[in-house]
């Protein structure tokens, strides 16, 4: 269970203590400060049929010049990186002149790139939920895994609960097919149904506390910690759910466990058997929600005519040949992205593909890793339903807010948001099909 907000604080009359716990059987549940509850969106039924959202998030960027087209709209001509991806290119937009508002700090805005909060290079700011988790939240209830949390090396996501906390990422392709695929022990499941139901009760052995702690309220206070005790009502059934899978079966799959990459510097050898196990989740409905941090390796990845480490070149200030080396690199990373997209094309759903309903974002924080500038960021959206095929290119100077992005994303996925993070309404030319 994540961890509950500790402190409360009331407008009222009668003011209670500044921390005050509810009570009851050996159990102690924390309130939150009610003045800063406020629900963002409101209860939304899931989809009748599956939609799904990945991102694939880079620490070092793209070099805009190799990826984005020159042109707008849907004749470009598509740049070095996209080159390969000429025969999928109806199924996804490049999106130029893009950037998260207020947020700057270099690497440092890595914890904002699916959250959107403030960010600088100084300044403490107190991160929000990421776009994956609030919707593993409202829609992730119906698969075994709400969400994914996934990376390449060191734990680091772009993953943040609601109290702005980072899920820290799986790194070992074999150990997630063990969790997806491996039948659990009998010992196993009596573990895991044991800790589900260690969560369970938790407002029923506060009760009396709770009661007359309500007594002492304000009609408004009273409505926020009634919203706030539903939000724990929520996690306790999202428990209850997970007890229920200990006990079904896994789904087969005819492949076997694959052996982790042991060269750390490997860096697409990784991603590309990483982004297997994605497919694989994806197309067995283990899990709809997954983020995939790829991070950047420090070494020299294993390509000819590369030579130099990864974030070395990445730090190029325009040196020609350090250039010539990232541009090998960053296009082996985007072609396998190509291939990940593929895959979602080639499982059929019935009414069509894997992909037709799956959202698949490729993004970095920096626009230009080598001056750590986080304006005219990288933005890759393919699937789920929207009608792709173009460049959206943006004023570079006076970026559109990404986080319009987001809130299409959530929209088509089935969660009708009004707004997420700095959003000012959907991204204008991302419309459904």
């Amino acid at each position: 269970m994540p961890p509950l907000p500790s402190r409360v604080h009331f407008d009222f009359q009668r003011a209670l203590p500044r921390r005050t716990l509810l009570q009851g059987s050996g159990v102690a549940l924390a309130v939150p400060w009610l003045s800063a509850m406020q629900a963002a969106f409101g209860d939304t039924a899931a989809p009748r049929q599956p939609r799904r959202f990945v991102a694939m998030t880079l620490s070092l960027g793209l070099v805009s010049e190799n990826l984005n087209p020159a042109a707008p709209g849907r004749d470009y001509e598509p740049s070095r990186y996209l080159d390969a991806l000429r025969d999928i290119r109806d199924c996804f937009t490049v999106v130029s002149g893009a950037s998260h508002p207020n947020v700057s700090g270099g690497h440092r805005a890595e914890a904002s790139l699916l959250t959107a909060a403030p960010m600088t290079a100084a300044a403490q700011a107190r991160n929000t939920v990421s776009l994956d988790q609030l919707l593993a939240k409202h829609l992730g209830g119906e698969t075994r895994f709400p969400s994914l949390v996934l990376g390449l090396s060191g734990g680091n996501s772009p993953s943040y609960t609601e109290q702005g906390s980072m899920i820290p990422a799986e790194d070992s392709p074999a150990r997630l097919f063990t969790r997806l695929f491996v039948a659990d022990s009998p010992e196993d499941r009596r573990r895991q149904a044991e800790r589900a139901r260690q969560g369970r009760s938790i407002m029923d052995l506060v009760a009396d506390d709770t009661r007359a702690l309500e007594r002492e309220l304000g009609v408004g206070d009273r409505g926020r910690l009634d919203a706030y005790f539903t939000s724990v009502r929520e996690l306790e059934k999202r428990l209850v759910e997970s007890e229920a899978w200990v006990n079904r079966p896994k789904p087969k799959v005819d492949i076997t466990k694959p052996v982790d990459i042991g060269n750390p510097n490997d860096f697409v050898g990784r991603q590309r058997l990483m982004s297997d196990m994605v497919r694989l989740a994806l197309v067995t409905d283990s899990s709809r929600f997954i983020t995939f941090h790829l991070g950047g390796s420090g070494g020299v990845v294993p390509i000819e005519g590369v030579d130099e480490g990864y974030h070395s070149l990445s730090h190029h200030g325009r040196d020609e040949e350090k250039l010539a080396q990232l541009a090998l690199v960053e296009q082996e990373i985007v072609k396998a992205w190509g291939d990940f997209l593929r895959g979602l094309i080639a499982a059929d759903e019935g009414e069509g593909s894997v992909l037709d309903r799956t959202s698949v974002l490729l993004t970095s924080n920096l626009g230009n890793a080598s001056s750590h500038d986080n304006r005219n960021m990288p933005v890759l959206l393919a699937g789920g339903g929207f009608r792709h095929g173009g460049h959206l290119a943006f004023d570079q100077q006076k970026n559109h807010p990404l986080p319009n992005l987001f809130l299409s994303v959530l929209r088509q996925t089935g969660l009708e948001a009004d707004s997420f993070a700095t959003s000012t309404g959907p991204m204008p030319g991302l419309e459904p099909t």
